[in-house]
C-alpha cells in the first residue's frame, strides 16, 4: 500500500482531511482505487513546518492531516467524502476515541468552491438525516497550509502493522473499511 508514482501526464487532484489521528486516515485512504498518494502531515495553523512535538503540545493550531492526491477519472471527491465520514466520529469535538486534543479534530480544508459546496452538503445531509446522534462539529475551512509530517509517520501502518496501536485500534477500523467499502478497493486489497 505504498504510495504509487504518479504517471506522468495525468491530472490529479488533492483533498484535506482531519478526522483525528492521521494513521487512520492514511490506511483508509491508501487502500481506494484511484488514490495515487496519501501523505500524513500537519495543517490549518499558525507554525511553519511544525514538529509532531510541537504539534502535540497543542500551540500551533496545526491538525493531524492526511493529504490526499487522487485520479478524479477514477474515484470522484464524493467518493472521498463518504470515506471521510464513514470512518471517523464528526461529532466530537477535538477528540477521536481515546486521542484526545485540537490536533485531533475532524476538518475538511477545501482547495476549491466545488469541494466547499460538496462537503457543505454532505454534511448537511448527513445532521438531517440523523445519522448520528449528535449534532456534527466537523469544520470546513478553506486550505491554509500542509507541513509533510516526519517520516516514521508515513505509510505507518503499513510498516508498524504488529505496533499496538495499529492491532488494537486501526485494525479493527480498517477490517470495517474494507467490508464496507469492498466495492472501491485497490485490486488485490482484501
Amino acid at each position: 500500500m505504498d504510495n504509487k508514482t504518479i504517471p506522468a501526464g495525468l491530472k490529479t487532484d488533492t483533498a484535506y482531511f482531519g478526522e483525528g489521528c492521521f494513521w487512520c486516515t492514511e490506511a483508509f485512504f491508501q487502500r481506494l482505487n484511484g488514490v495515487y498518494e496519501v501523505n500524513s502531515g500537519y495543517g490549518g495553523g499558525h507554525v511553519p513546518n511544525p514538529t509532531y512535538e510541537q504539534v502535540c503540545d497543542k500551540n500551533t493550531g496545526h491538525v493531524e492531516l492526511a493529504q490526499i492526491i487522487y485520479d478524479p477519472k477514477v474515484v470522484s471527491f464524493d467518493e472521498l467524502l463518504e470515506v471521510f465520514w464513514k470512518t471517523h466520529d464528526p461529532t466530537t469535538l477535538n477528540q477521536q476515541g481515546a486521542d484526545v486534543g485540537p490536533q485531533y479534530r475532524s476538518v475538511i480544508f477545501y482547495t476549491n468552491e466545488e469541494q466547499r459546496q460538496k462537503a457543505e452538503a454532505y454534511k448537511l445531509a448527513l445532521d438531517k438525516s440523523g445519522a448520528f446522534n449528535k449534532p456534527i462539529v466537523t469544520a470546513i475551512e478553506p486550505f491554509k497550509n500542509f507541513y509533510p509530517a516526519e517520516n516514521y509517520h508515513q505509510n505507518y501502518y503499513n510498516n508498524n502493522g504488529d505496533a499496538p496501536y495499529c492491532r488494537f485500534v486501526i485494525r479493527p477500523k480498517l477490517e470495517k473499511f474494507e467490508k464496507v467499502f469492498k466495492n472501491k478497493l485497490k485490486p488485490g486489497v482484501e
